[in-house]
């Protein structure tokens, strides 16, 4: 894509579903695209998810994709790529558990 004064940077966050061993994982990816709105970049990393998900043998799950403008252009060290707000009523150590660290996550 050819660089103009009105392109920025978006981080898109989208959702996959498979198997490993009979149990189902999901996988949530987030890639950076350099689009001139909102919808271009959305409509890019859709399409990006598609291969994606033929290449990985996932199931691309439509319908949830995220999307977080980048305040810094170019990117640059340190840069937030996505922020997501949720409000809940739990303390840190239960909120952590119900949505970012339950036990089922496959980390290195």
């Amino acid at each position: 894509m050819e660089s103009d004064e009105h392109d920025r940077w978006y981080a898109v966050r989208c959702l996959f579903q498979g198997t490993d061993g009979g149990e189902t994982s999901y996988e949530e990816r987030i890639t950076l695209w350099r689009a001139t709105s909102l919808e271009d970049a959305l409509a890019r990393a859709e399409a990006e998810a598609v291969e994606y998900a033929e290449f990985a043998g996932l199931t691309y799950v439509t319908g949830f994709d995220q999307s977080y403008p980048l305040a810094d252009a170019p990117p640059r060290d340190g840069a937030e790529v996505f922020s997501l707000i949720r409000g809940s009523s739990l303390p840190p150590s239960a909120y952590i558990y119900r949505f970012l660290a339950t036990g089922q996550e496959r980390q290195p």
